[in-house]
């Protein structure tokens, strides 16, 4: 036995201290101070020095335990069958690694079997125990024999079924998975903390594992949690399945939510192939977290003989984790831009630093309230992340690196590009400059009224609208349309064709209908959709412009605040010289599609079922709202009446146990030309 030398010791020693204090802050509390880069760094070191000297490995080593023990304040729970972690691959190289080591155990018959990869989606572990189908209990990880129960809680998350669809489910089972929150919920549910005066959660892993942890499952409740599952073990460790891609089938088959983009390998090659795509082109257009790609040998069968290590870990699977997406820089200064609406967002100028493979300088930073909240000052170091989004945004500070001379920050008074006073409307977090005319607003407000949604004007580019802006050809939307041939090739890369194309394209936007010009404009809360129903309802906007705001809000759809909203943008005399200005350019004020003020429709509200003939659901419902009728996702009472074609759904049920009127495509259109009985 080697001689074990004393500073090796004790940085064993000190690695298991500080590795166990990172646990616990991880599992327990729910509040991480060690990244999971710097984490992997440390657990690798002690794995390392307990394999050179394996006297140094103790009962309480980190590398023998998957999670931490539980929390008194829940039940604890003993899973079916023990969880387990993964070893990380951090490169194709470890990958190629991983394979052989599985080639020394199973020789060729990895070849044979192949792999299934799928996304490691960054949540917090679930167990849930399915007796004869029905859910039964919901536990943490845990310490991976031991968990919380917190099956009340679980048991509010929508996308989890109560009971398994389809047959065959085994008597008794523990499906393994993730409970996780959606970027779009984690900062919906920031914001609501935010107006609460609560303070914010640093990321969504973070507020998925709290959310799930809560002794009031009506807490629970009002997260928007989702749950993705991954695995099925039965109480003798043995699996549903003879595959782990047909275990996911089966698991999706049943109801069980399975993550997108999974995929069969056949080599490790393909693996390091899938990674490298999901990495660098898919994980920027998720809609939630990911820390990397799990690998999985595809047959059960393999798996097996392949076992465990250490009791902690499978050989038959390994974690291929992505660079980091979160890094630590300093907040030099907090600067405000303005955008299209006026709304100043505060954002943060940075200490370069690489993020997920990308240098960030910038970094969203929300609104005035959340950078309060999260007592973020100019001098902090802070955390960035670059997780599904292409502008990274500021998580928090870091206290404790803190010198004394940061400098908190208040939101100006005055818009920083004009100088003109700035507003808060009602309970709204945003503050915005008053002056519609506002350059700031200019160059965004400009790329939104050409935009695909709005105006549509092909050529266009961000570019193209700030070159127009440098050299004085355009100040507002309206002056877009006296840009000539002759100016455009007189700036630099616009050659003749490309001149005469993008006039063109200026040209033909005049013809654009009201509700493209309404939202174009940029009116704050005014959506596509939201515009869509004022242009639809007024059919001009000489109607709409003379509306009052109770007027407005009476359109279905059409809340108090964007009634609001767009009676203060007409009665701004710089809004009304824009739309003159557009007026007097040839720009359309009308809607081709306006509801008909006393149509065969109006005051009916009809449901959609099924496939129609020749209409598709989008054009059966343009048609209905075109002749004054409402269109209702369910049936009632007061449905007026059900139009149903093939394969029709419920709703046909529903209709037929209601005593609704039921009718085909061709009585839809006799009806909607002015047909009898159309209500």
């Amino acid at each position: 036995m080697s001689v074990v030398p004393v500073a090796t010791a004790q940085r064993a020693a000190e690695l298991r201290s500080e590795l166990a204090r990172a646990q616990h802050e991880y599992y327990v509390l729910d509040q991480p101070t060690l990244s999971d880069l710097d984490y992997d760094r440390l657990f690798r070191e002690l794995q390392a020095i307990e394999t050179e000297y394996p006297s140094l490995q103790t009962e309480d080593s980190p590398t023998h335990r998957v999670g931490a023990p539980v929390q008194s304040a829940f039940q604890s729970h003993r899973h079916l069958v023990r969880m387990l972690s993964l070893d990380n691959a951090f490169d194709q190289a470890e990958l190629v690694a991983f394979e052989q080591s599985i080639e020394r155990v199973v020789g060729d018959a990895i070849h044979k079997s192949g792999y299934t990869v799928e996304l490691k989606i960054d949540g917090a572990a679930i167990a849930l125990t399915y007796r004869d189908g029905v859910l039964v209990t919901a536990a943490t990880r845990g310490d991976g024999t031991e968990g919380e129960d917190v099956t009340l809680n679980i048991r509010t998350i929508r996308d989890i079924p109560l009971r398994l669809r389809g047959e065959g489910h085994p008597p008794l089972m523990e499906v393994r998975g993730e409970v996780y929150l959606p970027f779009a919920g984690f900062e919906r549910m920031n914001e609501a903390r935010v107006a609460a005066g609560e303070p914010v959660y640093v990321n969504p892993r973070n507020a998925a594992a709290g959310s799930m942890r809560q002794l009031d499952p009506s807490i629970t409740a009002q997260r928007p949690l989702r749950f993705f599952g991954y695995a099925a073990v039965l109480p003798d460790g043995s699996v549903p399945a003879r595959t782990q891609w047909e275990l996911l089938e089966t698991l999706s088959a049943w109801g069980i939510p399975v993550a997108p983009h999974r995929q069969r390998c056949h080599t490790i090659e393909e693996a390091g192939a899938w990674a490298h795509t999901i990495e660098h082109e898919t994980r920027a257009a998720l809609g939630f977290a990911i820390d990397g790609g799990v690998v999985k040998v595809n047959a059960f069968s393999v798996q097996d003989e392949l076992g465990i290590r250490n009791d902690r870990t499978p050989r038959w699977a390994v974690a291929r984790k992505f660079a980091p997406d979160m890094a630590v820089t300093r907040l030099n200064k907090i600067d405000v831009n303005v955008g299209r609406t006026g709304v100043l967002t505060p954002f943060a100028v940075l200490e370069p630093v690489d993020v997920g493979g990308a240098t960030v300088t910038y970094a969203s930073l929300h609104n005035a309230d959340q950078i309060a909240a999260k007592d973020l000052r100019e001098g902090d170091y802070v955390q960035v992340v670059r997780a599904g989004d292409v502008i990274p945004y500021v998580l928090g500070p870091v206290p404790e690196r803190r010198s004394g001379h940061e400098v908190p920050w208040q939101i100006p008074t005055a818009c920083p590009k004009c100088g003109s006073p700035v507003t808060r409307y009602g309970d709204d977090v945003a503050s915005y400059c008053t002056n519609v005319a506002c350059p700031g607003r200019q160059l965004e407000g400009l790329v939104h009224f050409a935009s695909k949604d709005a105006m549509d004007i092909d050529g266009l580019s961000y570019a193209r609208i700030q070159q127009l802006l440098d050299a004085g050809l355009v100040h507002d939307c309206a002056d877009l349309f006296d840009v000539t041939v002759a100016q455009l090739t007189s700036l630099e890369r616009f050659a003749q064709k490309s001149a005469e194309n993008l006039v063109a394209a200026i040209v033909a936007a005049k013809q654009q209908p009201l509700s493209r010009l309404l939202f174009g404009l940029g009116i704050r809360h005014v959506g596509a959709q939201a515009a869509q129903l004022l242009a639809r309802h007024f059919g001009s906007l000489d109607a709409m412009m003379t509306a009052t705001a109770q007027q407005l809000g009476d359109v279905r759809g059409i809340g108090d605040i964007i009634a609001s909203s767009v009676a203060g943008y007409f009665d701004d005399p710089t809004a009304r010289a824009l739309l003159e200005k557009l007026r007097t350019h040839g720009v359309r004020f009308d809607e081709p599609n306006a509801v008909q003020a006393d149509g065969p429709f109006t005051g009916a509200t009809i449901a959609l079922t099924g496939t129609l003939p020749t209409l598709s659901r989008g054009e059966a419902a343009a048609l209905i709202e075109k002749a004054g009728g409402r269109i209702t996702s369910s049936v009632s009472k007061k449905t007026t009446f059900v139009v149903a074609g093939e394969e029709a759904g419920s709703k046909l049920d529903k209709a037929r146990e209601l005593g609704v009127p039921v009718i085909d495509e061709a009585e839809l259109l006799q009806r909607a030309a002015g047909g009898d009985g159309a209500t």
